[in-house]
């Protein structure tokens, strides 16, 4: 019986959920050079809202124009763009789910040519795999006073969302983005008040949370995306994330959405390059298609606000298990989406009982620029081509995002070089 999937969801500030079965953030890459939505993230998030899912969740919107993800993110750092970004909004509201913000602040994880010193807790620069493609340059700790001017620019971004019409924020606190760079001992490093101790490294996220609450009222939604754990020796470990949950209990959070790992280790993709530490894999979890399942539980078990889960859901038996058993409260779906934008609704009315899973068919660098062509298409208006080789898509990939690293720079007058501001 698909009823537990079809279950509302109703949140602490009060909104409702009307199914359990969530679109999560995935980068799109399709803003204009002055980082602004366009139409072509319209007709996709269009697409998307006749998918079934109870909640959207925008991709990456980042808070600095400094610290981007990829060349072509939105960036809210004024009201400039806030009528494009207001049809968004609409597009992806039109089929009447919640339609969220995904706001984030790379940290570290810039390219090089956007900026050659980005602000990271602490001096501390990415261990990524060779041959992937990023260009990392060495980071720089941040003063006080970046640290502050930052949480600010989450709560202004914050307050722009809900002005243009989105119906809740998220907090891009994983995957070793900036809050994950402080919430992690092997990216912090501090001595003072933002580092050393889990109260001191969960500082930066829990004042962030209440900057955003501040900025946007008590009935809007908020939630975080937070790692179950690194999956990294020596760094933030599921014992911690329990840990830091309980505290996150004293929040005003509406949402808590979990994932796990990051660039160095690229758990949320299957995919294992480094030492696990403690939280390495579990033969329960091993046997379960949901990566991160098992995690939860326990996080499930201390949290006062809803959970959600990414990575790996593709059957409805096992969505329903989850839930059944209270393992988490909501269901993130991403790569699924991609192949099949109508799939929760196909899957929500019993058409099909398992959402596709044509990730197997790479190898590890081709997932997600094949993921990211097929978004190029549906920008274009054009149904995903499932056709489509994974070298081919890499290749592609690799050269539309040079192309648009190389407008962006001519754009802004850099030549190929990079300022970063004080």
């Amino acid at each position: 019986m698909l009823e537990p999937l079809t279950r509302p969801l109703s949140l602490p500030c009060g909104a409702t959920i009307e199914n359990r079965i969530a679109k999560t953030a995935m980068s799109e890459g399709m803003a204009d050079l002055d980082h602004h939505s366009t139409p072509r993230l319209e007709a996709l998030y269009q697409r998307w809202a006749q998918s079934g899912a109870g909640l959207l969740f925008s991709g990456n919107i980042q808070v600095d124009r400094d610290h981007l993800e990829r060349p072509l993110n939105i960036v809210i750092e004024d009201d400039g763009g806030s009528e494009q970004l207001a049809r968004l909004a609409a597009a992806g509201k039109s089929g009447g789910a919640h339609f969220w913000a995904q706001l984030s602040h790379p940290g570290r994880q810039v390219d090089a040519a956007i900026n050659p010193a980005p602000l990271a807790p602490s001096a501390v620069e990415v261990d990524v795999i060779r041959g992937a493609g990023f260009n990392f340059a060495p980071p720089r700790a941040m003063d006080e006073a970046e640290i502050g001017r930052t949480i600010e620019q989450f709560a202004y971004a914050a307050a722009q969302v809900r002005d243009a019409g989105f119906t809740g924020v998220t907090l891009h606190a994983a995957h070793g983005y900036l809050i994950s760079q402080f919430l992690s001992p092997l990216s912090n490093r501090r001595e003072d008040r933002w580092g050393g101790s889990l109260e001191n490294r969960s500082r930066f996220l829990i004042e962030a949370i209440r900057a955003v609450r501040e900025a946007v009222g008590s009935d809007f939604p908020i939630g975080i995306k937070l790692n179950s754990s690194d999956f990294q020796k020596g760094g933030f470990t599921s014992a911690e994330c329990v840990a830091l949950v309980k505290v996150l209990n004293g929040t005003s959070l509406d949402l808590l959405e979990v994932s796990g790992g990051s660039l160095e280790q690229p758990k949320v993709m299957g995919i294992t390059l480094k030492e696990e530490g403690e939280d390495g894999p579990r033969q329960s979890t091993i046997a379960r298609e949901a990566y991160f399942v098992n995690f939860t539980k326990e996080i499930r078990d201390v949290a006062t606000m809803p959970v959600m889960v990414d990575g790996g859901f593709r059957s409805a038996a096992a969505m329903i298990e989850s839930l059944e058993k209270e393992e988490l409260d909501l269901i993130g779906i991403g790569r699924p989406m991609i192949a099949d934008p109508q799939g929760p609704k196909r899957l929500l009315s019993g058409e099909i009982d398992r959402l596709p899973s044509y990730e197997t068919r790479f190898q590890i660098f081709h997932f997600l620029p094949w993921n990211n062509m097929q978004l190029e298409r549906m920008g274009d208006g054009l149904a995903p081509d499932l056709s489509l080789d994974g070298e081919a898509a890499f290749n592609a990939f690799v050269e539309l995002e040079a192309n648009n690293l190389a407008a962006l720079l001519m754009h802004r007058g850099m030549a190929g070089s990079a300022g970063s501001r004080k």
